[in-house]
């Protein structure tokens, strides 16, 4: 269902087949929603229907493959911006980078949590990767006295989320509304 265990690396073929099944599953799940053909995937991955279910043995494993696959990249962005930047500026990049994932893939995460079981193990692991990253890039801008310190890091989930879906029709609102969310961080 998930990606290969740690326990036995995956050759670098097969790692190659595993992340063009999930972009390609992206990608038709965007155009198609989650009922796209997976022999369609698997043409557009340019493998074999045997390669596809070797790695996903059922719908429901590839969507949650490629969800997953989304909040991981959103989650370890967090962990990249706090090695890099001042601890402002990286929760103000998160918050940004999370504003424009929702705007981009707002019908395509809709559209994937609405046919997954929100009581997955991958549902829940999706859950814990998003409160770590907003935690990672929340509490040195608190520890450092830039962040109101009553803020939690799922605040940070719902801000990002809330301003997206606000601008959803007008995503050119988006900056403005961060700019004045982040000014609202800062404490009193």
């Amino acid at each position: 269902m998930d990606a290969p265990s740690p326990g036995r690396p995956m050759r670098a073929d097969a790692r190659r087949n595993y992340e063009r099944i999930i972009e390609c599953a992206r990608q038709a799940f965007t155009e198609h929603g989650p009922e796209a053909p997976l022999d369609d995937i698997a043409r557009r991955a340019c493998v074999g229907a045997g390669t596809l279910y070797r790695h996903f043995p059922n719908r429901e494993a590839l969507i949650e493959a490629v969800y997953r696959a989304r909040i991981e990249h959103l989650a370890g962005r967090a962990f990249e911006l706090i090695e890099t930047l001042e601890p402002m500026k990286a929760l103000e990049q998160w918050l940004h980078d999370q504003v424009a994932y929702v705007l981009s893939e707002h019908s395509l995460a809709l559209t994937l949590k609405a046919s997954m079981d929100q009581t997955t193990e991958t549902f829940n692991l999706c859950r814990t990767m998003m409160t770590d990253a907003a935690a990672a890039v929340l509490i040195p801008a608190q520890q450092a006295g830039l962040v109101r310190t009553d803020l939690e890091p799922r605040d940070l989930i719902r801000l990002g989320h809330g301003i997206a879906t606000a601008c959803e029709h007008s995503p050119e609102a988006a900056p403005r509304l961060l700019s004045v969310a982040v000014n609202g961080l800062r404490p009193v």
